[in-house]
């Protein structure tokens, strides 16, 4: 640009010249940003709080429009001059020549272009980060480039959209610590599987519904199904509402609410997520289910729900997604709002590559790339996936629990012929080889045995699937029986099935009679395993996996 321009105030006075072009001004201001930004952190210790908060209005204004410019707060930036001490004129005049009245035009048409613009603004915070990301294997990116990695703090994009998300959130929870007095507690829930597709799409659809529900009577509440502690065995989980700056405080879990005690009084109304049916801990409310959204086709179960939305082959992402583009499109505009479906959906569909990925899929993707940040979804998606199957800060009961199955037998009347005998048998996968979980020795062992009696388990299988060095896949079980006789029969099971699961014997001198560990000679999948349980437990499974095969 041409650093001498003539602009015209009214059509009244021309300013002959300005001294440094806007687009130069901009470019000097936002390096003095960047710098002052880089020196602060590292002179002054950051704490979780939010340290700094930078404003930049949104403006349809072009480039040559001072309006562009970052005005940072005095505070946080001391060393920044503000708009208003450029001088007019020309560099090698003294200011003393300039016009009183050249002055005060340009203070009135800059008043002016400060009227114009729109009452929203983006704001950007300044935080210590939280987690490292430095082990993750990201892939190569623009906004990596340029941005760089900071391993100490991170500038997070203040997100309207969010904002209105966690009012509702804490204003729903605030109304059921008061039991919803006067009000029919409508409740979204949805499998007990507590991936982050299932926990966002619950979020998002009860957000969608209180926006769209006209009645008064209704108190739209998402209920998680899982228990609270459960959530620090999903860091997964963890890290994306902490990166969406989601309130967790203000987050319903299914032990912290009794929804029977509304069932009793006729006030409650379920709409159930993903599936035909309530699980079998919820299938005592069935009664008041009054919608189903994401049911898969041909399994409806409740015949007397009129509101049912087919699914569609898709991510329940995707389909939420779609309703906020087709009502209030400008909602998703928010980083934070648009991640939390967008993780959903890279996570449900193996990052848009799975053969179950849709066409719907990919294009609603498009449309929240947003939410993927500096990051991009490849990007997004490899932290997921990384978080998902870290568990270098778990405990072994937290290691065990994170993808658990369970199932029940009803066996014979028992000695004094009074009651039937309960029996139950219980699965855990974990992504690790069977030496790091028993790398605490005797310690890893009791916190075995311990979670075997919390879940009251005849007999618990440990199925083990990793990588060794060479890239080669490892499949390993440990089996750990509440007695020597259940071991034995046991074996005598698998050994009757060992076309289907050959076991070859792993030396552990730490293990007793009770527990043993096998490796499996041939490629076995978690399927095959986890029906022979099914064979040998006896009948329904009871928990689902808390996690997606």
């Amino acid at each position: 640009m041409d650093k001498s321009s003539n602009l015209e105030f009214g059509g009244i006075f021309d300013i002959q010249k300005i001294s440094q072009s806007t687009s130069d001004i901009g470019n000097s201001r936002l390096e003095n940003l960047d710098l002052d930004i880089s020196e602060k952190s590292m002179e002054s210790p950051l704490d979780d709080s939010v340290s700094d908060v930078i404003h930049q209005p949104s403006s349809q204004a072009s480039y040559e429009s001072w309006s562009n410019v970052v005005k940072p707060t005095a505070s946080a930036f001391p060393n920044i001059q503000p708009e208003s001490s450029f001088h007019f004129g020309d560099p090698g005049d003294s200011i003393k020549d300039s016009s009183s009245r050249t002055s005060e035009m340009a203070d009135s048409y800059h008043s002016s272009l400060s009227l114009m613009r729109p009452e929203i603004e983006n704001s950007y915070t300044v935080n210590k980060t939280k987690t490292s990301l430095s082990r993750i294997p990201l892939p190569q990116s623009a906004a990596s480039f340029y941005n760089g990695h900071s391993p100490r703090m991170e500038i997070v994009e203040s997100c309207e959209s969010i904002k209105s998300l966690n009012m509702f959130l804490k204003s729903k929870r605030v109304k059921v610590d008061a039991g919803v007095p006067g009000r029919f507690l409508h409740t979204v829930i949805g499998q007990d599987v507590s991936d982050v597709g299932s926990v966002a799409a619950v979020i998002m659809y009860a957000f969608y519904l209180n926006g769209m529900l006209e009645s008064h009577q209704f108190c739209t509440v998402p209920v998680i199904n899982m228990k609270r502690t459960e959530l620090n065995s999903h860091a997964e989980l963890k890290w994306l509402l902490d990166s969406c700056q989601i309130d967790q405080s203000s987050l319903i879990f299914i032990n912290e609410i009794d929804l029977s005690y509304y069932d009793l009084f006729g006030s409650l109304k379920l709409v159930l997520l993903n599936g035909s049916k309530l699980p079998t801990k919820q299938e005592a409310l069935k009664e008041s289910v009054i919608e189903i959204f994401n049911c898969p086709k041909g399994e409806r179960v409740y015949r007397w729900v009129e509101k049912v939305t087919v699914g569609q082959e898709c991510s329940p992402c995707t389909l939420i997604a779609e309703k906020f583009a087709m009502t209030s499109p400008e909602i998703l505009a928010g980083q934070g709002f648009s991640r939390l479906l967008l993780a959903g959906i890279l996570l449900d569909t193996g990052n848009l590559s799975s053969p179950q990925c849709t066409s719907k899929d990919k294009y609603m993707a498009t449309l929240l790339i947003n939410g993927a940040g500096r990051f991009g979804c490849n990007g997004l998606y490899q932290i997921l996936r990384y978080k998902l199957y870290d568990v270098s800060e778990l405990g072994v009961a937290d290691i065990l629990g994170k993808d658990f199955k369970k199932w029940t037998r009803v066996g014979k009347l028992d000695n004094a012929g009074s009651r039937l005998m309960v029996a139950h048998v219980g699965m855990s996968s974990i992504g690790i080889s069977l030496q790091q979980l028993l790398a605490h020795g005797n310690a890893s062992t009791r916190e075995i045995r311990l979670f075997q009696q919390m879940e009251k388990l005849r007999l618990l299988m440990i199925v083990s699937g990793y990588y060794d060095q060479q890239k080669n896949f490892k499949r390993e079980i440990l089996v750990s029986t509440e007695s020597v006789e259940v071991m034995k029969n046991s074996l005598f099971f698998f050994n009757s099935n060992a076309s289907q699961l050959p076991l070859k014997v792993l030396y552990q001198p730490e293990l007793g009679e009770d527990m043993r560990a096998f490796e499996i000679d041939k490629v076995t999948s978690r399927k095959t395993i986890e029906r022979l349980l099914e064979e040998f437990g006896g009948t329904a499974k009871v928990n689902a996996a808390s996690q997606p095969k």
